[in-house]
């Protein structure tokens, strides 16, 4: 697998079949190199990937992430291959321990220690019998990644990382974890408005949710942040740290940031007015075939 250095990060479950099938030709055709779709409370993701792998032809398609809860590692491990083998390769497994509150709180499920949990979980699907015919090459798996336990595991067990809501500062320390030869795929949120009060209003909506959610608050204190920047939908010195808004030349130059901070890929989620990605902001970043 050959992953370019830009991607897309979207959540499709507000698209029809139909239109997610549309938006990902899009990105095909715009040259992004990847597009990697959400999991928690939509459509089961290895089924929506084996819809858009359907529909592209050298699109990389990645699941970000698969949430190890929502199946066991037999059939994770049975899907990986099976998408790879009928892609020729295009299927990127993103996996992760998801948080408390959808594991408990939406899906009825005991939430195990993340670090040791996944790792149980990479031994079984290592382990796990395939009798189909085979992908022709090793599929990769990355591991959502935040804090170092769990970001060193994504460098032993694993092909690599991609971190979420995090910053340029965040992607050098997991490079330094991860150390050389291992992928890091780091997702970036975007905003194209040059207004500060109208891209940091659209940012609060669109952090809201995270600010309530353990994982995220505690990698944010690890780089700095205290309790004073997770009041009032977030302080301005934390929302225009994890999303960067601006015009094309401002979104780039933090693109560039995580590039030179270690990031071998870095997929843009441009947030945009509803819940759909801005194309017109994936339009400008297009790096074209």
């Amino acid at each position: 697998m050959k992953l370019k250095k830009l991607g897309v990060w979207a959540g499709t479950d507000g698209f029809s079949a139909a239109d997610a099938a549309a938006f990902a030709r899009r990105l095909e055709a715009w040259g992004y190199g990847a597009l990697w779709v959400s999991e928690a409370v939509g459509r089961e993701v290895f089924s929506a990937c084996a819809w858009l792998l359907a529909n592209t032809s050298d699109l990389i398609i990645a699941s970000g992430i698969a949430n190890i809860y929502a199946r066991d590692s037999f059939s994770a491990a049975a899907a990986q291959k099976g998408l790879n083998e009928q892609s020729g390769g295009r299927f990127l497994l993103g996996l992760g321990v998801s948080h408390i509150p959808l594991v408990e709180g939406v899906r009825k499920l005991q939430y195990g220690k993340p670090v040791a949990t996944m790792r149980a979980y990479l031994r079984a699907m290592a382990e796990a019998t395939y009798q189909a015919v085979p992908p022709a090459a090793s599929p990769i798996t990355v591991l959502a990644a935040l804090g170092p336990k769990m970001l060193k595991l994504a460098g032993e067990s694993a092909d690599g990382a991609h971190p979420y809501n995090v910053t340029p500062e965040h992607t050098r320390q997991a490079r330094a974890i991860l150390g050389a030869g291992k992928l890091l795929c780091v997702e970036q949120g975007a905003i194209l408005e040059t207004n500060p009060a109208a891209a940091r209003a659209m940012a609060r909506r669109f952090l809201a949710m995270y600010l309530g959610l353990p994982n995220y608050v505690d990698n944010w204190r690890r780089l700095g942040f205290t309790d004073a920047d997770f009041a009032a939908g977030g302080s301005d010195r934390l929302v225009d740290a994890l999303i960067v808004w601006g015009d094309e030349k401002a979104i780039h130059a933090r693109i560039d940031e995580h590039w030179q901070a270690g990031a071998d890929h870095v997929c843009v989620q441009a947030i945009g007015p509803t819940a759909l990605p801005d194309e017109r902001l994936l339009g400008l970043l297009a790096p074209r075939p």
